[in-house]
């Protein structure tokens, strides 16, 4: 391809480590009895890592609570947790998994301490992915868990997620087991969580959806789960004849499809964030704003890229997603810009590359389906503009009612 891009790992060391943490810990390795059918564990929710934020953050004798929605429940759990960006090894003295009440609180009942292999300690090694112990727990889907972790000395550079969009609470000392934390501080990203995952009597479908700040919900409430994917999970749970379908978000807001900026490149981080998981029968991408739009607001211009390079970028994805029998569906981009605030960001060339994608993804038939975001979205009045009923305000990340419409688009028999 032109303009010097490369397909492949951005950060291979990390990468491979990474792998081969989710491989030691996959479905064909549990030996444990009672684990599900054929050991079938299936991704519930998980937050693509992404290295450490500038300055970064450091928890030292602490405890972090986060909370996250699961997208389907069952009765047995297990946490992963990374720390794939970091270059010494993390020590985790303690750590609880339970449902949550509100704020920083969890249910009693439900609190169940997480061991590794046995042991209430573990030591995530540099550059490494460590999964816990299942533990008993009736988890309905669509219900809020909390993760506690506590460091014991200082956790080093914490690999993490940036915009979580939910409130983490952080408290001195161990309080991994304590009802409420007595917070001293909140965090808006996710330290150290990257996943957790199920264990069905059944075989779940794994919906993943690849993408930016807009699958990251960046715009939306925060605290709400009112992202896209959160919408489409709630629409598939309704659906009770519906075989259980998991919603695995795997977007990085400020996420490119060819080169880094905020994370890894989607290329460079797809065996991870897609691949890796476990029972993924489907992929939504939605991806490529960010890279017609960051050249020319970040002066980049080494990395233009075309639309022709863009769209050979997607056929890697399917390319890869088909080898592992996951069907592949493409998104349409909707509308960015002009946005004031990004000089630059937006361009008529910009726009004329995001109209040039589109037509592509709507009639190459390259994809298993199509779900047309831009049309859902998009000014009925304007059609290169967002509707004002679903800007954020930045004229390119939406509200919530936007995000909602975004799930309503999606048809379900694609799901099927």
């Amino acid at each position: 391809m032109s303009n010097g891009i490369t397909f492949g790992f951005a950060k291979p060391l990390a990468a491979a480590l990474a792998l081969a943490g989710a491989l030691a810990a996959a479905p064909g390795a549990v030996s444990a009895p009672g684990f599900g059918y054929d050991g079938a564990w299936a991704p519930t929710w998980a937050a693509s890592p992404e290295p450490p934020r500038v300055p970064p953050t450091v928890l030292n004798n602490q405890t972090v609570r986060e909370v996250l929605r699961i997208s389907i429940g069952a009765g047995r759990f297990r946490v992963r947790l990374t720390n794939e960006y970091g270059s010494k090894p993390v020590i985790i003295g303690a750590a609880h998994l339970a449902l949550t009440t509100t704020g920083s609180g969890v249910d009693p009942r439900s609190d169940r301490a997480l061991t590794f292999d046995g042991q209430p300690t573990v030591t995530i090694p540099a550059y490494g992915v460590i999964y816990s112990d299942p533990v008993d727990i009736s988890g309905p889907a669509l219900s809020q868990m909390s993760v506690s972790l506590y460091f014991p000395g200082t956790s080093g550079d914490a690999t993490g997620h940036f915009f979580g969009l939910q409130t983490a609470y952080v408290g001195a000392g161990n309080q991994v087991d304590a009802r409420e934390i007595n917070i001293t501080n909140t965090l808006g990203e996710r330290p150290f969580v990257s996943g957790v995952e199920v264990a069905l009597p059944k075989r779940p479908k794994v919906v993943v959806t690849l993408g930016d700040a807009l699958t990251d919900g960046f715009g939306s409430q925060p605290g709400a789960n009112h992202r896209w994917p959160d919408y489409l999970a709630q629409r598939l749970n309704e659906d009770r004849k519906r075989t259980p379908t998991a919603v695995v978000n795997a977007s990085i807001s400020g996420n490119r499809l060819l080169h880094d900026f905020i994370g890894p490149n989607a290329i460079s981080r797809f065996d991870r964030d897609v691949l890796s998981m476990p029972r993924v029968s489907h992929l939504i991408i939605l991806l490529g704003i960010n890279d017609f739009g960051f050249p020319g607001a970040r002066n980049l211009p080494d990395e233009e890229v075309t639309a022709e390079e863009v769209i050979a970028g997607y056929k890697q994805l399917v390319a890869r997603a088909r080898a592992h029998d996951i069907k592949v569906i493409g998104a349409t981009l909707p509308p960015f810009g002009p946005i004031p605030s990004r000089p630059g960001f937006y361009s008529d060339e910009a726009e004329a590359k995001r109209q040039a994608v589109n037509q592509w993804i709507r009639t190459s038939g390259f994809f298993d389906g199509v779900i047309d975001f831009d049309a859902a979205v998009r000014d009925p009045k304007t059609p290169n503009r967002l509707n004002p009923g679903y800007d954020s305000g930045d004229h390119l990340n939406l509200n919530d009612a936007g995000y909602k419409a975004m799930a309503d688009a999606v048809n379900l028999k694609l799901l099927d």
